[in-house]
């Protein structure tokens, strides 16, 4: 038995690369704003993550999630829409 592919979000790298060009920021500057400590997450991981040729881990789509206010449910639902202005969390200062 060989191992199959599992089902991936159509739209979840657009998502990411929407979500930090509406917030104005830089490859670097995104990093920032994540404040994700498990690993250490570069400029190019972010790149990939948003031209779809790498998937993030789940503990970086939540770190995505917490940055902008949003649930993780809008990120990887691809019948979901990200909102016009998105509910930056108070709790992330602006990088």
């Amino acid at each position: 038995m060989g191992r199959s592919n599992r089902p991936k979000p159509a739209h979840l790298a657009e998502k990411l690369k929407q979500i930090r060009l509406s917030l104005g920021l830089t490859l670097e500057q995104m990093i920032k704003r994540l404040d994700y400590k498990q690993s250490p997450l570069y400029p190019a991981n972010v790149s990939e993550f948003e031209s779809g040729k790498r998937e993030p881990p789940l503990l970086v789509l939540l770190a995505y999630a917490r940055a902008t206010g949003l649930s993780t449910d809008v990120l990887i639902d691809d019948e979901v829409k990200l909102p016009k202005n998105l509910p930056v969390s108070r709790s992330k200062k602006r990088a």
